[in-house]
């Protein structure tokens, strides 16, 4: 059943802002007591209070909008995760990939120690953003001279993980667009490169980087597909607030980091081509609605999620009901006037998130193609949110 989208975004962006809120007081607690002296304790209490805000979402995804993922992947592959630190490399289709990336991290138990890297101006957002930077997300400019460090000290602080880590990379780095599809046909086409159908030219300085850095602790590569099929509808953070219901496929290999060549253009090359089989991989999805190659599960629907929101509904609804009758708060105009703009405050938050996640506006093709390569290679990737 579907809902008006209004509907849902004042009684749940009140829920979710209020009790982000909450986590956000605590991390910062914990941050300042705990971070300087055991930065493992502070990551363990963290894990716990960054999950309590993430299910929230992860409920929207299960429950509000019922939206089915099936995973295709071999036994070794399914058997790793959760059990290893590992670098997630997805395709990024569509503008819920972040969240659904944060569907398998929950299943797998990774959600509380996902970390993945962003462009800076995503640690502003209310909420969402502050919590990330008390969970040591990467905030990046997208400017190599400025980054490297940044990423290089960040990389390694996941060292001394005390759980094993998810780390996601969009190494394609931007949402996939028509616009830039043929953007980046024109460029692979100019550079001699095989001319992709489903995938952008993948930006591989930010990856070859990262793996430099994270070969020595981390096992594993993770090489993550996401296709919608032809009958379903693209899910978007406006449909699954409405709580329209959508099937989505993931197809997922383990590579062993050991499988990487020791060059840099080497570790690059292979970037290439593992995005060359992944653009073959989602035509030979487009055409027959399935990867075919793997037998396909459902990762079902836990109820860790609910039992989250009914938590924080209770405690959320109970705290406003005692605030209202302490203050008397309908009593008087201003009171009134108070509700009013905090409801309007909470819709424009929501609304802000809802633009954050949706595709980015493609600049004309033409212009794009003709970029230097340097500027392609240079920018640096960016996630989910």
């Amino acid at each position: 059943m579907a809902f008006p989208v209004a509907l849902v975004i004042i009684p749940f962006g009140t829920l979710f802002l209020l009790s982000g809120l909450i986590v956000n007081i605590i991390q910062a607690i914990f941050f300042i007591t705990i971070r300087p002296f055991s930065r493992n304790m502070y990551r363990r209490i963290n894990r716990v209070m960054v999950e309590l805000l993430w299910l929230q979402l992860v409920w929207l995804f299960d429950w509000w909008a019922a939206i089915e993922v099936q995973v295709y992947a071999d036994a070794e592959t399914l058997e790793s995760m959760g059990k290893e630190h590992l670098l997630v490399i997805p395709n990024h289709r569509s503008d819920v990939d972040w969240l659904v990336g944060w569907i398998l991290a929950e299943r797998t138990g990774y959600l509380g120690s996902t970390v993945a890297i962003m462009k800076k101006s995503s640690k502003y957002l209310p909420v969402i953003g502050w919590s990330m930077w008390f969970s040591e997300y990467l905030f990046l400019e997208r400017s190599w001279a400025k980054d490297e460090v940044t990423l290089k000290s960040g990389l390694q602080n996941l060292k001394d993980s005390p759980r094993p880590f998810m780390l996601a990379l969009f190494v394609e780095g931007t949402r996939f667009t028509e616009a830039k599809l043929s953007a980046a046909q024109e460029f692979a086409a100019s550079r001699g490169l095989p001319i992709p159908k489903n995938t952008l030219v993948p930006r591989t300085k930010g990856f070859v980087s990262s793996v430099n850095i994270m070969r020595s602790f981390v096992p594993a590569i993770y090489d993550v597909t996401v296709a919608i099929p032809r009958d379903q509808p693209s899910p978007t953070m406006v449909r699954i607030l409405k709580g329209q219901s959508s099937v989505i496929h993931l197809h997922l290999k383990r590579h062993s980091m050991n499988e990487l060549p020791d060059s840099d253009d080497g570790i690059a090359e292979w970037c290439k081509n593992i995005f060359i089989s992944k653009d073959a991989l989602l035509e030979k999805h487009r055409n027959c609605g399935t990867f075919g190659d793997k037998e396909f599960k459902s990762i079902g629907r836990p109820k860790k999620s609910l039992l989250v929101i009914i938590f924080w509904a209770c405690l959320v609804g109970f705290a406003m009901y005692e605030f209202i009758r302490w203050t008397a708060l309908f009593s008087t105009w201003t009171g009134i006037a108070f509700t009013m703009v905090s409801l309007l405050l909470i819709t424009i938050t929501m609304q802000i998130f809802i633009l954050f996640s949706q595709s980015e506006r493609s600049t004309p093709a033409k212009s794009q193609a003709c970029q230097a390569e340097e500027r392609l290679e240079d920018q640096l990737t960016k996630s989910l949110i």
